[in-house]
């Protein structure tokens, strides 16, 4: 999930860079995936319930993902948010996906920007597939995913104790601010 306001080329370059430089880093297990991921299922529209903050995501509110089956097996990703307030500026960025493991269909890649990829794991997905987990194998990047702009606080807090034992700084997340009261949101707080 991220977002432009300058040089593509040169957010592009920088997200690569900072995140093969990340990956040097990782001192901690391989991080794994979910088993199987039904990208059927997946594709659609998610909410960013929280998130490590990036610098490509500075500023973004109301932040969603909209993923769709491009007809070469592919998957179209459109991230969008609202800059600084839910009546800020929309910010959009388009790339494409691809599964890199036919097998669990859980390790995709992202690309915004010709010719480079960025990893998109899939590290938790609840049955019904309303609920995600991204993450990164250096564990530096990670957003919470619903397909409503809220979720249920147990349910959240369950779902970070499931992260943090994959090895992830939970204290790092930031929760997203999306355009719900704060009594929908279930006891969540509201941070831009």
């Amino acid at each position: 999930v991220g977002f432009v306001r300058r040089s593509p080329l040169l957010f592009a370059l920088l997200l690569i860079v900072t995140m093969a430089f990340a990956a040097c880093q990782t001192q901690a297990p391989p991080l794994e995936v979910v088993p199987e991921v039904d990208l059927e299922r997946y594709v659609g529209r998610w909410y960013e319930i929280s998130s490590f903050p990036q610098r490509f995501q500075r500023g973004c509110v109301a932040t969603q993902a909209n993923y769709s089956r491009l007809a070469d097996g592919r998957i179209r990703v459109e991230n969008e948010c609202r800059d600084g307030s839910l009546d800020g500026d929309p910010r959009r960025v388009e790339g494409v996906a691809r599964a890199l493991d036919s097998a669990s269909q859980a390790k995709l890649e992202v690309q915004f920007f010709w010719p480079f990829w960025g990893d998109y794991w899939i590290i938790d997905l609840d049955p019904d597939y309303r609920v995600a987990a991204v993450g990164h194998p250096s564990r530096d990047y990670l957003w919470i995913l619903s397909r409503t702009p809220s979720m249920d606080p147990a349910a959240y807090t369950s779902l970070l104790e499931r992260v943090a034992a994959k090895g992830f700084e939970i204290e790092r997340l930031v929760e997203t601010l999306q355009p719900v009261d704060s009594a929908a949101r279930s006891g969540l707080e509201e941070t831009p």
